[in-house]
Order: C-alpha cells, then structure tokens, then sequence
C-alpha cells in the first residue's frame, strides 16, 4: 500500500514534458504572437521580391538577344526600334536615344551636342537601373533585422520563463530547460527568415550589375551609331555566318608561291 502512494506521488510530480511551438505561443501570448506575424509578413515579402526580380531580370536577359540579332540589321534606329518589345528597358533606351538626337541638331556646339546625347543615354540608363534595385532594400533590411526580431521574442520568452520558475518557487533543470528551449524558437525563426533574404539580396545584386553592363554596352552603341550617322555598328556575329566565313576561308584559292620558291620534300 505504501508503495503504491509512493508512485502515485511520483507520477503526480513527475516534469511536464508536453513542449513546442504552440505551447510557446500560448505561452508568449500577444507579445509572441505579434513577433511571428512580423517574421511571417518580412519572409512572405522577401519571396515575393526574390521571385517577382528574377523573373524581370531574365526577360531583361532574354530580350537582349533580339537586340543583338534582330534591332542592328535594321537600317535605321527608328525601324529597329518596331523591333524590340514596347514597354522594355532596351526600346527605353532607344527611344530616348531618338528624343536626344531631335535635339541634337538645335546644340550650337558640337562637345554640348554630345555631351547633351551621352547625357541623356545615362540618365535612361539610370531609371532603368533604379527600377531593377526597388525591393532590393527590403531583402537587406530583412536580412538585418530579422535576427533581432527573434533575438526579441526569445529575451521576452525568457523573460516570462523566469518569471514562472521564480513564482513556483522551483528552480530545478525540468523547470528551466523547457520554457528556455521553447524561448529559443523565436531566434531560429528569425535566422530562417534572414539568411534567404541576405543570399536572394546578393544573388539580385549581382545579376543586376551584369545588367547593367549590357546596358551600358548598349548605350555605347547607340551614341556612337547617332554621331557617326548611322555608320558605326556593332559586330553581329550568328553561329551561321561564323560557319560561313569557315568555309570560305576553307575553299579560298591557296596563295601563289613567289617566284624562285622552291618545295622541299623529305623522302622516307
């Protein structure tokens, strides 16, 4: 009998091991609550930025092929424009190009008359720009913060834990270990949100920068086909004109020996 009181006390002081998110939550109550809505919004939103990004970064990418191929065999500006896809960051470009060159006659000045165009063509290239990096400060404020912000809910999860164990008048591991474990949970949210935003953030930026690169090629290109009258263009080279130069220079007429020359053979 005695026995059986004995572990019937045991089991009744036996630790809570019922632990894990939930019960931290409740635990937390709207301080807690508060906290995962704003990790939740900071994670949802660096997704929707990643994903939104990459997708008009690539269509940026993409379109530049027809640029190389389709808009310089075109013999003037004007119709290559007709060529490239209205409301993109290349028939942009060109048609401020065209704007400037409207303009270009009325310069008195041939320096002002260029600078007027390589201004004009960098300003372009700037909004261009700018449009690309919006949302790229979130992600890094994210990225920044968001480890704070579950640094936060755990300091208050520990805050309350201590609070507990100090009106239970009991300080023993089962009461610490598990308020303290469950306290925790709120900074590795925080690293999860975090870490995605800081590697989509360096992964954009370096995508944008070779951007704007072409870009800025692009630009180049265009001034110099404006001063020199349509004369200058840039080298387009397909996979079919490679080949066929390859053949030419293969069924070419060898080139006469100068007269004297002699052939030397090596007998076996």
């Amino acid at each position: 009998m005695n026995l059986q009181l004995l572990a019937a006390a045991a089991g009744s002081a036996a630790p809570q091991t019922k632990f894990g998110f939930m019960e931290a939550m409740e635990q937390g109550g709207v301080i807690a609550w508060s906290i995962f809505t704003v990790l939740v919004i900071m994670s949802v939103g660096s997704f929707y930025i990643l994903f939104t990004k990459l997708f008009e970064q690539q269509r940026i990418m993409n379109q530049y092929k027809g640029v190389r191929t389709s808009f310089w065999r075109a013999p003037t500006l004007r119709e290559g424009a007709t060529k490239l896809e209205k409301n993109s960051a290349w028939r942009q470009l060109v048609d401020d190009a065209n704007s400037a060159e409207e303009q270009h006659s009325k310069m008195a000045d041939n320096l002002d008359a260029h600078d007027w165009l390589h201004g004009s063509l960098a300003r372009s290239e700037d909004t261009i720009n700018a449009r690309l990096a919006s949302g790229l400060p979130f992600l890094a404020t994210v990225g920044a913060t968001a480890p704070f912000v579950g640094l936060l809910g755990t300091v208050i999860g520990i805050y309350r834990a201590l609070i507990n164990i100090g009106i239970s008048g009991s300080a023993s591991i089962d009461k610490v270990a598990g308020p303290v474990g469950e306290a925790l949970i709120m900074t590795a949210i925080g690293l999860l949100v975090a870490v995605p935003a800081v590697l989509a953030y360096n992964w954009l930026q370096g995508r944008n920068r070779r951007i704007a690169e072409m870009l800025r090629g692009f630009s180049t290109d265009l001034l110099a086909n404006i001063n020199s009258r349509g004369q200058v263009r840039p080298a387009l080279l397909t996979g079919t004109s490679t080949q066929a130069a390859g053949k030419a220079a293969a069924t070419a007429p060898a080139a006469p020996r100068p007269a004297g020359s002699t052939t030397t053979t090596t007998k076996p």
